[in-house]
């Protein structure tokens, strides 16, 4: 993903685009080297994706088929609602994960990137892995698991937290 990223980059500036933005999930994780898997999209917090930028990221799949993206989705907006959840301030603490020419990526603060991906993994599995890789403390994981139970009106949300949580906490003790 980090080639996509640099090479979107120079693609918009040859375009005389420019965008910044605030990406979480896989992608963030391996811009921040958190995470080596690989991960086929870009999931783009804020703002909504300019038509223009959209556009262009599709132009830029097709013209780059070896790095295998998805035109329609490999940015997309598909986190976009959680930002109304996230904790108040959470604009104050971004971090800048990528600043090239036409495009710079912020993400957000190890501990609402955390939320973000332990809500996920609550609600899939597949973010396991990348919740292990960020390596929350005991006082991290009681504090997000907070957040995460008040993410879901489902009556099964609550035992599916516990679960969770028991599992990575359950691996992060195996690890130490």
């Amino acid at each position: 993903m980090k080639a996509a990223i640099k090479g979107f980059d120079l693609y918009l500036n040859q375009r005389k685009l420019s965008l910044e933005a605030i990406v979480i999930g896989g992608a963030a994780l391996i811009m921040m080297d958190v995470i080596t898997r690989a991960t086929r999209d870009v999931d783009f917090l804020d703002p909504l994706i300019p038509e223009d930028i959209k556009m262009a990221s599709i132009q830029f799949a097709r013209q780059n088929p070896e790095l295998q993206l998805n035109p329609n989705t490999w940015i997309n907006n598909g986190p976009y609602p959680l930002k109304l959840d996230l904790p108040i301030g959470w604009r104050n603490n971004l971090q800048t994960i990528f600043k090239g020419t036409a495009l710079t990526i912020r993400t957000l603060s190890r501990m609402d990137l955390l939320r973000t991906k332990l809500y996920a993994c609550v609600d899939r599995d597949v973010d396991f892995q990348d919740c292990i890789a960020l390596a929350p403390t005991h006082e991290e994981l009681k504090i997000c698991k907070n957040w995460v139970l008040q993410g879901d009106l489902n009556p099964e949300w609550p035992n599916r937290v516990e679960e969770v949580f028991a599992a990575i906490t359950k691996e992060l003790n195996r690890e130490s």
